[in-house]
């Protein structure tokens, strides 16, 4: 012991004497460099710049007059107060409402890149590694929303670049507060107001003030108020004419061989119902949501509005737990999230109603470890083949839109397994019944 001890002595003797206040300065100097090529080393994301020049050509940002006198010239609306900085969920329900609005006034809407960060750089850092500051739109959807063609003749959406050339003038740009609109009342009480007050208006650029209020707040989206809306909207062009990006759907058709589509023509027909047989895709959020799901039953919160359409076979009622805090928060992480085991008893109930099922597809964030052992469960209870989001094969500009890619195989799947308090297990039911698909397709956990 005592020569240890003396070991040791020496050892920090001979660290006092090396760490001298030239060498501390100095690996503090460099300790930012390091850092920098850490990020680095994990590499540069795309610029999406052939997607730009894309947009820049779309028929609409041509102002030729040999163009103009074909049509009458579009107004134009824009909302600038829109969200940025969130996931592509709730910015894509956002901006689909936006563009619905603008649809409804007779207005060419303004849509915008999905920002991450307003840095003037086109990169930024995020979990140690370099992000793209902001995708163009069009890396991720297509369709009226993103300036495609439309089945009528309402003017067709303009990048936000185009506002800028177009409406340079500020003092052409129309500002309308969002402070007096009802924001809190149902979907189509909010969206008839706004349209009163647009299709009046003769200006050439519309700009939305929403400083007041967001003109659709979280819960709007996050109840059954939303509702209202769902004839009228999923009767128009922005949802029977909505589509994923080409880049989207060329990860899809990169990973024909694991999604084993009956034809590869199913993979390219983006209007067809299920295409995918035997394949249930199942939505397991787990990360933030270990934080999130026992707040939410602290809040009593409810299904995604959408997810709660009538015609939904699953209902959420945590109303008979409210009185024992311990159980409502069981019932509520059953359903939010939950355990490898009950993730095999849903999936083998809903096996049993839909006896063709034989594959699965998991859309989660979760780790590789996790996910393989929910993969051993699954086999163990007699399913064919489990494939995940970690399985896909992606390119360097498919990666950064994966949870669109995993979107789109849900889209597809014979039968889709969500999470009703997420925003994009909403959207994907909300694509799926736009589509006319069986409402009893689309289940929760």
């Amino acid at each position: 012991m005592r020569g240890r001890r003396w070991s040791w002595r020496n050892l920090s003797h001979a660290f006092r004497q090396r760490l001298t206040l030239r060498r501390l300065l100095v690996s503090l100097a460099l300790l930012p460099v390091f850092v920098v090529l850490a990020i680095l080393c994990q590499g540069i994301p795309p610029t999406y710049n052939d997607i730009r020049h894309f947009e820049r050509r779309l028929p609409q940002h041509n102002l030729a007059p040999a163009s103009r006198h074909l049509q009458q010239q579009p107004r134009y609306i824009r909302f600038p107060g829109h969200l940025w900085g969130h996931g592509l969920n709730n910015i894509l329900q956002e901006t689909i409402l936006m563009s619905y609005l603008a649809y409804m006034s007779n207005l060419s809407f303004v849509f915008e890149d999905y920002t991450w960060s307003h840095t003037p750089l086109p990169y930024t850092v995020y979990d140690f590694a370099l992000r793209p500051a902001r995708i163009p739109l069009n890396a991720i959807i297509s369709g009226p929303t993103a300036g495609g063609p439309m089945s009528d003749t309402a003017p067709r959406a303009v990048s936000a670049e185009f506002w800028e050339h177009v409406c340079a003038d500020k003092e052409k740009r129309y500002v309308i507060s969002s402070e007096n609109a009802p924001n809190d009342a149902d979907g189509s009480v909010i969206i008839d107001w706004w349209t009163e007050q647009l299709v009046s208006n003769q200006h050439l650029c519309i700009e939305i003030d929403s400083t007041a209020h967001d003109l659709f707040d979280r819960f709007l989206f996050g109840g059954p108020r939303v509702l209202s809306l769902w004839q009228s909207l999923a009767s128009s062009p922005i949802l029977t004419d909505f589509t994923w990006s080409p880049l989207v759907q060329s990860a899809v058709t990169r990973n024909f061989a694991l999604l084993q589509p009956e034809s590869a023509k199913d993979l390219y027909d983006v209007s067809s119902p299920a295409t995918l047989p035997g394949l249930v895709a199942v939505h397991l959020r787990r990360g933030d949501y270990k934080r999130h799901c026992p707040n939410l039953a602290k809040w009593g919160a409810e299904y995604m509005g959408f997810n709660q359409h009538p015609s939904l076979p699953d209902r959420f009622d945590p109303h008979p737990y409210k009185n024992d805090s311990r159980v409502l928060e069981e019932y509520y992480l059953e359903h939010c999230l939950p355990t490898t085991e009950q993730i095999v008893v849903r999936l083998r109930e809903l096996r049993r109603e839909h006896p063709h099922l034989r594959r699965v597809y998991v859309l989660s964030n979760d780790w590789a470890w996790w996910l393989d052992s929910l993969k051993e469960a699954l086999e163990e209870d007699g399913w064919d083949d489990l494939t995940s989001s970690l399985d896909i094969q992606l390119d360097a500009e498919q990666y950064y839109v994966a949870m669109a890619v995993d979107m789109a195989i849900a889209e597809k799947a014979d039968v889709f397994v969500g999470n009703g308090f997420s925003s994009l297990s909403s959207n994907v039911v909300m694509l799926r019944m736009a589509k006319g698909m069986d409402a009893n397709s689309n289940r929760f956990l």
